[in-house]
Parts: C-alpha cells; structure tokens; sequence
C-alpha cells in the first residue's frame, strides 16, 4: 500500500506549476508526497486531471519539470481516453454493464415491479417505482437505476473477493491476515506490509482471469515491495497471461471514475 502525504501546508508553489498544456487540452496536475517512492510518477486521472507522485526528497518544482518533459506521454493518455466509448453515468432499463467481463443488460423482472435483473442476478429496489405518484408497473423508465445495482453488486464483490484470496493466498503460500474489499477511484488493489490486501469492489464487473491477475498481483508485493524486474518476473510466474490481463485493464480503465 502507498503511504501518500498531502503537501506541507503554506509551502509556495508556482501558479505556473499547477497546470500543464497537453495538446489542445490544459490540465491540472496534483502533487502528492509519497515517502516510499523512489522516483517520480505521472499519471492520469479518472477526471482528466494528472497527478505526479514525488518521492522522498523530491521537491515539487523538479516534479513540474518532469511532467513538462513528459508531455507527449500525457497526451497520447488524453487521446485514447477520448477515443474510449463513453458509457452512461446514469443507468436505466435497457443500460449495458459490465458483469464478470460480459455486458449484459439492465431489465425489468416481470410481474415484480420493484425488482430488475442484470445477467442472471436481481435486486429489490428500496422504493417501488410504481409507488410514486402517477406512475404505472413497471415505472423504471425515468428512474436512475446505477445505486441500486451497484449497491448489488458491492454486496457480491464483499461475498467473493475475499475467499478468492485466500484460496490463491493458500495455493501459492502467501500469508494474508486480512483481505478488505473498498470503494477506490484511483487503484484495483493494493497490499500492505502488514499482509492486508485491499481490492476495488469494481473487479466483480471484471473477467476471471483479470480478477484473479489483480489479486495475484498484490499477493507478489508480499514478495516485492516494489515493481521491480524481480517483482514482475513473480507475477509471470504466478499469472502467466497477466499482460492479457493488463491489455484489458488499460482498455476499461473508465471503470474507476
């Protein structure tokens, strides 16, 4: 797990260093401390914005001037972001989602008006849509579904995820102590020194082999504390097909915003 500190408050920051032309776009670049970083980090975020990891010693003008120079790379980032299909932040009857790595359809469950079904699974709407004022059965049509189902399927990934660690914790002789399953924008997992694996709850919308190359993967930092070539050969050697697996995270990185 990544221990990330703010900066210091008060310290003067350049107004210059705070945004960075990528192409035609301006971006936002967010500077955070992290005390176990060994070098500077660029990435994109979820929003559009870019954060850039400064390491122990590292100073924020140094971190301005790699971003500066790391310029291109952003924007090719921007770019296939932009080529990405937009999926819909609000979901209704009739909305595809991503379930276990396939998408599958949001619908109504006929003859239950306050149940709807997404590949082979259902779940009771809190409030009936049929119960509001002159709405008819079903009464999904202009009614915001994204809570409830994902409200299903936290449900599932807290029921799942943690035995499936254990298991591949058990198979390749890994000593986990606790196994926490999170709401993250930023990450699919992580893994403390301690032994405590976090994952998104968002893995259950992946495909199997995707699920199990994350949880894998933070088992090797128990190995590696790092993302060294020792670390990397680990994962090969404990997910074969991760570079399968990292293709597809790339592809569906819009999943965590």
């Amino acid at each position: 797990m990544q221990f990330e500190l703010p900066l210091a408050p008060g310290r003067p920051e350049p107004a210059d260093d705070r945004w960075l032309t990528a192409g035609a776009r301006r971006v936002r670049l967010h500077f955070v401390r992290n005390r176990r970083a060994r070098r500077y980090i660029l990435r994109l975020r979820p929003d559009g914005n870019a954060r850039v990891t400064i390491p122990r010693g590292g100073s924020v003008a140094e971190a301005a001037r790699f971003a500066k120079r790391n310029t291109a790379w952003l924007e090719k980032q921007l770019l296939r972001r932009e080529l990405q299909p937009i999926r819909a932040r609000t979901w209704f009857l009739g909305t595809e989602i991503l379930w276990r790595g396939e998408w599958v359809r949001l619908e109504a469950v006929q003859d239950a008006p306050d149940v709807i079904q997404f590949g082979g699974e259902r779940t009771r709407l809190a409030k009936s849509p049929a119960s509001e004022p002159g709405a008819s059965a079903p009464g999904f049509d202009a009614m915001d579904l994204r809570p409830a189902v994902e409200g299903r399927l936290r449900e599932i990934a807290a029921r799942e995820l943690p035995g499936r660690v254990l298991e591949l914790a058990a198979e390749h002789q890994f000593p986990v102590r606790r196994v926490v399953v999170r709401n993250q924008r930023s990450r699919w997992g992580s893994c403390s020194r301690s032994g405590t694996v976090s994952l998104n709850w968002r893995l259950i919308q992946a495909p199997i082999l995707v699920r199990d190359y994350i949880i894998l993967h933070e088992l090797a930092h128990l190995k590696e504390m790092n993302h060294s070539r020792r670390f990397w050969t680990e994962v090969a050697r404990l997910c074969p097909e991760f570079d399968q697996a990292e293709r597809w995270l790339k592809a569906h990185a819009g999943l965590l915003s």
